[in-house]
């Protein structure tokens, strides 16, 4: 009933519009956590790793999340940022479509490197909080994936830090808290 219900809530505007960099290992919960923001809160979500899964599918990669997946996923996009930072220029064109956007007031921005997530800061100014989402519920993957994209995650220094340790009953309510804390934090919300 708690979904159900959070669905009909008025969502609230920020007085400005803030970009999260939001970063956890697989399996945590990072896109509940920003699916049952947007119930509160006018956001959108992207991810630096999008424009690289298109071009793994056009190597052949079906969308598995298995450790082989990960690391080619990882590797893939290590080469294209070498190239010619491909994952950021496309983080950096969807940053500017929310900043034109007027029903957008929250961009989640999901990046796994700590190098990547410096220099997104870097390219947008540092305009924006880092958020990390983590769990030590049961059952949760592996805590190593061999690859420095997931294995890494909890190395960088981050502003916010949600720890997911609450089962789906009071998800709602423990996101709905954390969320008005961080945006009156940064003095975005009454």
């Amino acid at each position: 009933m708690e979904h159900f219900e959070a669905g009909f809530r008025k969502r609230h505007r920020l007085r400005d519009k803030l970009i999260i960099v939001v970063n956890g290992k697989g399996g945590v919960g990072k896109d509940t956590v920003c699916a049952l923001t947007a119930r509160l809160f006018y956001a959108k979500t992207i991810s630096s790793i999008t424009p690289v899964k298109e071009i793994a599918v056009q190597c052949g990669w079906r969308g598995e999340k298995d450790t082989k997946s990960r690391r080619f996923l990882a590797d893939l996009k290590q080469l294209l940022i070498a190239y010619n930072d491909f994952p950021n220029q496309y983080l950096t064109r969807e940053v500017q479509a929310f900043q034109a956007d007027p029903g957008a007031d929250i961009l989640f921005v999901h990046i796994r490197e700590a190098d990547q997530i410096e220099e997104f800061l870097r390219l947008i100014h540092g305009k924006a909080v880092t958020l990390l989402i983590r769990s030590s519920r049961p059952g949760l993957s592996p805590a190593v994936y061999g690859n420095s994209a997931d294995d890494d995650v909890e190395r960088y220094h981050y502003d916010y830090i949600f720890d997911n340790d609450c089962g789906q009953a009071v998800l709602f309510q423990a996101v709905e808290r954390f969320m008005t804390a961080l945006l009156r934090q940064e003095q975005l919300l009454d």
